[in-house]
């Protein structure tokens, strides 16, 4: 990716309702993966350091889905009202 192309692409990841959308789809999301990966630790309440790590970093996939499928639509309509 050419620098100009991913500096754009970078400021389009911070703008405000591409950021706002991606928490909001990764705390769904994340909250769920959770569930299912960890609920069974969390209602006994045998979590390891690790666990929490791995629950944290379960937040972040979904974040970054979000945020690239965002910005990949926003630059895929420029090039299209380009042509």
């Amino acid at each position: 990716m050419p620098a100009g192309r991913s500096e754009q692409w970078l400021r389009l990841a911070r703008r405000g309702d591409i950021v706002a959308r991606a928490r909001r789809v990764a705390m769904v999301v994340g909250t769920l993966l959770v569930i299912i990966n960890y609920g069974d630790r969390l209602w006994l309440g045998e979590l390891s350091a690790k666990d929490v790590f791995k629950m944290l970093l379960t937040y972040c996939v979904p974040y970054c889905v979000s945020t690239y499928a965002a910005v990949s639509a926003v630059l895929a309509v420029d090039e299209d009202a380009r042509d």
